[in-house]
Parts: C-alpha cells; structure tokens; sequence
C-alpha cells in the first residue's frame, strides 16, 4: 500500500508542477469548496425530510407545502453547484493531464529513452508507451480528481453527518441477552460504523485481486491495438506475402490472451459483486428497519425516525467510499504503477548489465576517426573488430560485409547512440542527416517527410519542388499543397528512398549516414541518385552502408566489416 502511495503522490507532484501550479491547486480548491457546499445542503434536506414527515403525521398541509417549495429550493440551488463544480473539475483534469502529457513526452524522448528503452536493449524496457503516454496520463488525472475529492468530502460528510445522528439518536436500545440488561446508547450511531467497518473487510478480501487483472487488462489490450498498428504499417509487405491467414492467427492469438485475461477480470467482479451489490441495494434500508423499534417505543417522531434514516444512509454512504470506489481503487493503482513505471525507466536508463560501455565519443573537428573500436550486442556478443579509420570533409566511405557484423551498430556508434563497446569515436562537428533502409512514417505530410525533424513551414515551397524535381518526383509537386496523410498514401518504398535522397539535398548536412537507403531502387536510379548527391554535397561527408557497390557516389574508401575486418583502399 506504502509503494502505491509513493507513486500517486510523484505523479500528483509531476501534474501539479509547472507554471499553472497554483492555478491548479486554486481550481482543486474552489472545485473542494464546492463539495463542501454540497455537504450542507446534505444536512438541510435531512431537516426539511424531518420537517415534512412531521407535518404529514401532524396533518398539518400548510406546512407540508411549505416543505415541498422548501425541497424544490433546496435542489434547484444544489443542482447549480454540483454542475459549476462538475464543468470546472473537467477543466481542471484537462489542465492536469496536458502538464503530465508534456512532461512524459519530454522525459521519453530526452536522452533518447524511446530508443535505448525498448525490449532487448534495456534490462527495464518499457512495453506500450503510447498507452502510458497517451491513456494513463488522462487515466490517471480523472481517478486522482475523482477519488480524491470524493474522499476529502467523504471524511468531511462522515463528520458532519455523524454530528447529526448522534443528534437524533439520543435515545439508547434496550435489551435483555442471556439474563443480562443490555443498554447501548445511541446505538444508531455505534451499528453505522460496525456496519461499514465489517463491510469494508469483506470488501477488500473479495476484491483484493483486482488489482493485478486490470494491470493484466491494460497491457494485453494494447498488445492487441500494436498488432493491428503493425499491420496497418506493412499493409503492402503483407498483401505481397499472402499473409492474411498469418495476420489473422497473429491477432486471433492476441484477442485470445485478452479474452482470457477478461474472464478472470469479470469472474472477480462477479465474486465481488456477490457482496457489494446486495449491500448496495440494502444501505438505504437498513436504518429505517434499525430505527423502527425507537419509533414504536415512542422515542421518535416518523418525521425524526425519516431524518435519522437519511443521516444513518448518509454516514453508512461516506464510511462505505472505500466499497463504492473499490474497482476506481484497483484501476488507479495500476495505471499509477505503469505511469509512474514509465517516468522511474527515463530517470535512469540503465545499460544492459555485464556488457562493455567504455566507448569514448567526442564531437569536434571535422574529421571522423574511429580508433580501436570493438562493439557489442546488448547480450555482451562481440562484433567484428572496425579497423582503424580517419576520414575528413568530402570523404565517401562504403562499408560492406556479410549480415550480422555489426554494419547498422557501427553507424549507431558513430552517430552517438550505441553505448555498447570500446574505443575513441571523434565524429566531426556539424550537420548530421541519416537515412534509413525502410519507410520512414514518423511526418504526417510530404512536405513533413522532405524537411524532417525540421519545420516544413520554415522551407520555401520552390526549393520543396524543386528538391522532388532532382530526385525525379515532380509528379509529386502537386501532393505539397495537399498536405496531411492524404500527400503520402500510396508511396513506394523506391519513392519513399528518393524523397530521403531529397530531403538530404535540402538539409545540406556536413555528415550523410545511408543505410541500404537505396536498397529499393533499380542500378540505373540508384547511380543517378548517389551521382546527384557527389555532386549537390561535394564537401559533405558520406557513410554508405550497403551489400552491392555504391556505383555513381565515386567511393575514397571502402572499409569491409567480416573476416578478419580488413580496410581496402579505395
């Protein structure tokens, strides 16, 4: 419970940090005040109930009309509170959960965390971070409103209501037990609490798992949606496979898991509910019946017998927050645990244990030198050794070798973010552009693609054109004024290389890291799009990664990663 504790209050400090702090704490308050409101007008509909029963076993009709315009009153007022306070607590939990959005996207993407935390690079990798990111940071601002000020009007409630029964009820049950004379005062007041505290702990014994099944819920749901991301993502590699039958095991396989998980979720809930449900629909009754000895003693009038039931319901309602809100309960505890599971990962992004990080990396100069440079999988494999290398502005280096001795790593390692490994890694001062073998899908536009990670809107749209002219897209002029999703539909993989290939000719970079980039295109383009980038980055620095010759970029040096790592002069 401590633990549970200490990660609400780290994600409650996170949401209400920032500059609109005490603007959010000032709303908390006023949204609290408002359900302290609500509390006194609790307190004046037991005396205006009290108030009308008298009236009606007086047959007194002018006051019992009275009472009903008092009712009326009393709800119409009450009624415009709890809306105002309704409407500014939904405001509050957006302002909440914009703060905790922004800061878990600036935690995951500083230091890289969405890169070094994934599963196989990391001893702690993060499953599902767009569910953290995206539903938990609203999840967990609308439970922390919910059940917090519902808990804070509830120990408010339980006072002020117990102040009122222990008013009424001041009148003792009398009864005789194994020869004995038993006399408990106010015992409407003592029942209401045995009543709730015996409730509470059949409460939680039957409920005590649920806790684990919606954490359990959560994340197969969104193994499930990933599954149906990733199919969207490589609609064309499964259409050209026929994998439709293999897509369908793949997600049957996933809903199954969620099905399973569901099952033992409502099993629990049925269990539960074997419980809460009866007590439910028996805390309004159960004070009338306890009171109706007092009533026919003549220690109560119906009109105090009616207002000491509703106090009775009202302190029995507030003691038994726990049994109402148990399935909130378990649902915040496990969003809190993947929430603040996902702030504690970027805190520390700790390495792969018993594996070399002695890599030295210095950005300076402007030339490249990698010295004595040994690599390693995040399993503590070693790569092939690199050979000692030194290129300066203008170089164009091609490094080849068979799959699997480390030619993509070694980029990684030059470009800073692979940690495995040991040696001196100077990369030169300034720009740096890296294009990739696959799709890139992380910009939403055409535009987006050809200037990212910068602003389109800072790229004028004559050298956007003329940028896809070089690359041989000019029927793709018109798709910039487009613009969204809509400009990128339908792209090859061999277009998608070539506005790549564009995009690097607009970023003008001091350093050009390819990838198998040209991997899709035919000889004759890819000899016209490396020609095109000799020729447009002549001072550039370029590292082509790639199994067949890099003809047409005119190679200085050519660097072989396999047996025996051996560099060939170019």
């Amino acid at each position: 419970m401590l633990i549970i504790l200490k990660r609400i209050w780290r994600l409650t400090l996170l949401a209400f940090s920032g500059r609109a702090k005490w603007r959010g704490l000032g709303l908390y308050g006023v949204v609290l005040a408002l359900q302290f409101v609500g509390v006194w007008f609790g307190v004046q509909l037991i005396n205006q109930n009290r108030a009308f029963y008298d009236a009606l076993e007086q047959m007194n009709a002018p006051e019992a009309l009275k009472q009903i315009g008092v009712f009326f009153f009393i709800i119409s007022i009450s009624a415009s509170s709890f809306l105002i306070g309704t409407w500014l607590q939904e405001n509050l939990q957006m302002m909440l959960r914009t703060r905790l959005t922004e800061l878990a996207l600036e935690r995951w993407m500083a230091g890289r965390a969405y890169w070094h935390l994934r599963a196989g690079y990391s001893p702690n990798p993060v499953d599902n971070p767009d569910q953290r990111i995206a539903e938990d940071s609203n999840n967990f601002n609308e439970l922390l409103l919910y059940l917090t000020l519902g808990f804070i009007s509830s120990i408010v409630s339980l006072f002020t209501f117990v102040a009122v029964l222990w008013g009424l009820s001041d009148f003792a049950l009398s009864f005789t037990l194994f020869g004995f004379d038993v006399v408990i005062p106010r015992y409407m007041v003592w029942t209401a609490f045995i009543y709730v505290a015996l409730s509470t702990w059949i409460t939680h014994m039957l409920g005590g798992r649920l806790k684990s099944r919606y954490f359990m819920q959560e994340r197969r749901e969104a193994d499930f949606r990933h599954a149906l991301m990733q199919l969207r993502e490589n609609a064309e590699i499964v259409a050209r496979a026929g994998g439709e039958e293999a897509e369908h095991r793949r997600m049957a396989d996933r809903f199954r898991a969620i099905q399973k998980n569901w099952r033992m979720v409502i099993n629990q809930q049925l269990i539960l509910g074997l419980f809460t449900r009866p007590y439910n629909q028996t805390v309004l009754r159960i004070p009338t019946f306890l009171s109706t000895p007092a009533y026919f003693a003549g220690n109560v009038t119906l009109g105090g017998m009616m207002a000491m039931a509703s106090a009775f319901s009202q302190v029995t309602t507030t003691l038994s927050w726990f049994i109402f809100q148990y399935r909130r309960l378990a649902e915040f505890a496990a969003v809190s645990e993947r929430l603040d599971g996902l702030f504690a990962a970027t805190r520390d992004l700790a390495p792969m244990p018993d594996v070399p990080r002695a890599i030295t990396h210095r950005v300076e100069g402007t030339d490249l030198i990698l010295r004595g440079v040994q690599l390693f999988t995040p399993k503590g494999e070693a790569l092939r050794p690199v050979p000692f290398l030194h290129l300066g502005a203008g170089a164009r280096v091609w490094i080849c070798g068979p799959s699997g001795q480390g030619k993509s790593t070694l980029l990684a390692a030059i470009s800073g973010l692979w940690p495995y490994g040991a040696g001196d890694i100077t990369r030169p001062k300034g720009k740096l552009c890296f294009l990739p073998q696959g799709p890139f899908t992380a910009a939403d536009s055409l535009a987006g693609m050809l200037t990212y990670p910068d602003d389109p809107a800072d790229t004028d749209a004559a050298a956007l054109a003329a940028a896809l002219t070089a690359v041989g897209l000019s029927d793709r002029i018109s798709m910039l004024e487009t613009g969204g999703a809509q400009s990128i539909a339908g792209l090859s993989q061999g277009e998608q290389q070539r506005i790549a290939i564009a995009r690097a000719l607009l970023a003008q970079p001091d350093v050009l890291i390819m990838d198998e980039a040209t991997s899709a295109l035919d000889p004759v383009a890819e000899r016209q799009m490396l020609s095109m980038i000799r020729q447009h980055l002549p001072q550039a620095m370029v590292i082509c990664v790639a199994h067949r010759a890099p003809t047409g970029l005119d190679i200085t040096q050519t660097l072989a990663l396999g047996e025996g790592g051996r560099e060939l002069a170019g």
